[in-house]
């Protein structure tokens, strides 16, 4: 399982000319999910996303959670963060895992998240959606449940 985790000053989804989700200050989490992956993976990913501490502290020190700054979550699907591009130029999409277990899982880490964070807003899994955002920083950080013990 894959997190992308943007630090945003604000961040929507838009599907069909339409927002469906945005928050002000928070994470836009783009969410991957592969072969392999459990709620036990889920729940792992999502204990170390909510404990992140990337928000400046008084002193400029990056030492706040969501929680301590009352930030937000935007949970968006994103399948293509399993691309394999080592052959050709066209990526191959092999690793990520089949839709219906990708759409459990992220349901999973969205109910989990919504029992944490106050305020949870989403994508739509397998939509064309249009997400913006303003990235805090830029601060981008990459969390792979095969780093995680």
């Amino acid at each position: 399982m894959r997190f992308v985790i943007q630090r945003v000053l604000e961040s929507k989804v838009e599907v069909d000319g339409k927002t469906i989700g945005e928050i002000g200050q928070g994470f836009l989490v783009l969410i991957g999910v592969t072969h392999g992956d459990t709620k036990e993976t889920a729940d792992k990913m999502v204990k170390k996303l909510i404990g992140m501490r990337i928000f400046e502290d008084e002193n400029g020190k990056t030492n706040l959670s969501l929680e301590k700054v009352g930030g937000s979550l935007l949970l968006v699907s994103q399948f293509t963060l399993y691309a394999d591009c080592r052959r050709g130029n066209r990526p191959g999409f092999t690793d990520a895992a089949d839709p219906e277990i990708a759409d459990d899982l992220y349901e999973y880490i969205i109910s989990e998240c919504q029992k944490q964070v106050e305020h949870v807003e989403t994508g739509e899994f397998g939509a064309d959606m249009k997400v913006s955002l303003v990235n805090d920083g830029p601060f981008t950080i990459i969390l792979d449940s095969a780093d995680l013990h």
